[in-house]
């Protein structure tokens, strides 16, 4: 290490993104890649959309100046779809609550949003954060590179909910720093299980000193949301991402929906220009007319269903209900000890025949693709198993 870099640095890996798994080789460049691995949608912007960007920068955009640093036309469609969003939530409440661009934070992703909350939170020794693996890995690896305690507890190897009993003696028991902020996601990464009732009721019961992230990456697939109690808890903030079901991974656009006070903290800590003017016209141009982006869901959800009935099939394989938008599985377990090994390989394989999946938490994440990606990943998943 320099002499001038934090000596905790030496101890920790900078994020890189290995193609199909845990290994970093090339995949082959003469066949063609299903990108099953990052769960992105399969479908790209429409030509016309895409025609409707290139106009935008043509003819209205000035390269030569800032972008709006304010977000001020983004934060406003935001807090209109998240208004329409939370009907899901009023059809079983008396009435559905009321957002404004007041209640919306803007980040180059949704991992800036994480880091902009563990900087409003946790920094000189104030706050530790509580996850429950296996789950999005992006919580604890920004926190580690802050100098942030992360505190871990497990979840039932059956459904994956969190261990409940050790997460609360987690926070009546970590001091110097206690658990500042709670991390969660419904449904969950890479598992597909969202939220269950009593993780819920756990979460509302939490002191207001705590800030619970309820992370909504997958919320279009799930079609469920909580957003709808955030004014009851203004210790809560969701999160979202346009990287999903909005088609706009490579344009990094996430959001944050909270009470005015809390986003006014996360603007404090936010970069200058964080979205460039091209991706807040991307972002603005989706959320116009998301009625035709939004339309694929149907059939991602179709396609889902599909391929969890045809993988369970497989005595090889144990598979889990899923409400996102890519499918958990796991070996069926041997005596031999040699399921790590096996995946390992079995990732491999798949890889060489142009299909990339997720190795992740001991099994495989694999997002559902298009119709021809799924079948061939059915196809050549069981060519592999069979060898």
């Amino acid at each position: 290490m320099l002499p001038f870099i934090r000596s905790d640095l030496a101890q920790l890996t900078a994020y890189t993104p290995h193609p199909g798994g845990e290994s970093g080789e090339a995949v082959k460049s003469d066949i063609a890649i299903d990108r099953l691995d990052t769960n992105e949608c399969p479908f790209d912007l429409p030509t016309e959309l895409k025609e409707k960007l290139s106009w935008t920068f043509q003819q209205v955009m000035e390269s030569n100046r800032y972008p709006d640093g304010g977000h001020t036309a983004l934060k406003q469609a935001i807090a209109d779809y998240v208004n329409e969003s939370a009907n899901l939530y009023a059809q079983s409440q008396a009435i559905a609550p009321n957002f404004t661009s007041s209640n919306i934070s803007v980040g180059n992703g949704s991992d800036e949003l994480i880091r902009s909350i563990l900087i409003a939170t946790c920094l000189r020794g104030e706050g530790s954060i509580l996850v429950a693996n296996p789950t999005f890995s992006m919580y604890g690896i920004l926190a580690e590179t802050l100098g942030i305690p992360v505190v871990k507890v497990s979840r039932n190897e059956t459904n994956f909910a969190i261990d409940l009993a050790a997460a609360q003696n987690a926070i009546e028991q970590t001091q110097n720093p206690p658990i500042r902020v709670v991390f969660v996601v419904h449904p969950n990464s890479p598992t597909a299980n969202p939220l269950t009732a009593k993780e819920l009721d756990w979460l509302r019961n939490l002191p207001e000193q705590i800030l619970v992230v309820i992370d909504e990456a997958y919320f279009e697939f799930s079609q469920t949301t909580i957003v709808g109690e955030l004014p009851q808890h203004p210790n809560w903030i969701v999160l979202r991402t346009f990287s999903k079901a909005f088609r706009l991974a490579a344009h990094r656009v996430g959001y944050a929906v909270a009470h005015p006070k809390l986003i006014a903290a996360l603007e404090k800590v936010r970069l200058p220009y964080n979205l460039p003017s091209f991706t807040q016209a991307a972002a603005l141009v989706a959320l116009k007319h998301r009625q035709i982006l939004l339309a694929s869901i149907g059939q991602i959800l179709s396609d889902r269903e599909e391929l969890i009935n045809s993988l369970a099939q497989h005595p090889a394989l144990k598979v889990w209900p899923s409400a996102a938008n890519f499918i958990y599985l796991r070996l069926t377990k041997t005596d031999d000890n040699s399921t790590p090994d096996k995946l390992k390989v079995l990732v491999q394989q798949l890889k060489a025949q142009g299909t990339l999946v997720r190795h992740i938490s001991g099994g495989l994440r694999i997002t559902v693709g298009s119709t021809d990606e799924n079948q061939r990943t059915l196809q050549r998943l069981a060519a592999a198993l069979h060898s």
